[in-house]
């Protein structure tokens, strides 16, 4: 597969990419319970088609000592025994604030769990995490920039 534009290396897009990922770090220590951020990307970019995202995320997550049961079972966190309630209410406000055009929206009963597991520090981050990680994957999958040669820790 080949990307349809070398995004990546388009200046406009490399000052784009500079302020999007400034965004990014400055959620560095939010505080959200270790292991979460991974399952939320993880989740949205399975979402969305994303290779490019699945395949940095999934690396990183298992980098970073997550088991290969629970990164196989993302995909099926309702069926799943193995993730915590709080991770249960991360991936549900994940799939709900990234299916917004599916009809529902975010649901209370959705949001009031979450926030049965989070402050507010941590819903921002949570919230920011989401509409972050589909910016990403709307980019990559756009362009169809292939995926799988992604090494742990390669972009920062």
């Amino acid at each position: 597969m080949e990307a349809r534009i070398d995004y990546y290396s388009n200046p406009l897009a490399a000052k784009f990419a500079k302020h999007i990922n400034a965004a990014g770090r400055s959620l560095s220590g939010a505080a959200l319970p270790e292991g979460i951020p991974n399952l939320v990307l993880i989740r949205a970019s399975q979402i969305n088609g994303c290779g490019v995202c699945l395949d940095m995320h999934t690396k990183d997550a298992a980098h970073e000592g997550e088991t290969p049961v629970r990164l196989a079972m993302v995909a099926a966190w309702r069926e799943a025994t193995v993730f915590t309630e709080a991770e249960r209410a991360a991936l549900a406000l994940t799939e709900a604030g990234t299916r917004l055009a599916d009809g529902e929206g975010v649901r209370d009963d959705v949001w009031d769990d979450a926030r049965k597991h989070f402050d507010d520090d941590q819903l921002v981050a949570l919230v920011s995490t989401i509409a972050l990680i589909n910016a990403y994957n709307r980019m990559n999958a756009i362009t169809r920039t292939p995926a799988g040669s992604y090494e742990p820790g390669q972009w920062g």
